[in-house]
């Protein structure tokens, strides 16, 4: 691991005294179960509530308002919500958010290349310890 992989880490590790260090909160708010997927989906367009709800699927309405708002809050996400009846809101990724959502695509698309690898990885570890 180089220098500047090796002091990542370590600010990623750094406790401020009361909880987890910023970066983490930030890093594990992208890379969430349902931040990741959401983050993807909204790469390709924006999505109302309930589009986005079918899009990632198998996420409860409870688990993507609070994925979003936390989200919204890091300055990911764009929540927009139109004064009209009945109401419509809207969510889009910001700039920064786009930025994020590329890299975790990126990660997903290596893992889905490298699956067989893994998958493999994972068979002769299970034999090892059997």
């Amino acid at each position: 691991m180089g220098v500047s992989e090796s002091g990542t880490v370590d600010r990623m590790l750094a406790a401020d005294g009361v909880g987890m260090c910023p970066h983490r909160v930030a890093m594990e708010h992208v890379t969430s179960r349902w931040g990741t997927l959401a983050l993807i989906a909204l790469l390709d367009r924006s999505y109302r509530f309930s589009e986005l709800r079918r899009e990632i699927g198998r996420v409860s309405e409870k688990m993507l308002t609070q994925t979003l708002q936390t989200l919204e809050r890091d300055g990911l996400v764009h929540r927009d919500a139109k004064p009209v009846i009945p109401p419509r809101v809207d969510y889009s990724l910001t700039d920064l958010g786009r930025e994020a959502a590329e890299q975790v695509r990126a990660l997903a698309q290596w893992t889905e290349r490298r699956m067989a690898a893994i998958q493999k990885a994972r068979e002769e570890y299970d034999a090892a310890k059997a």
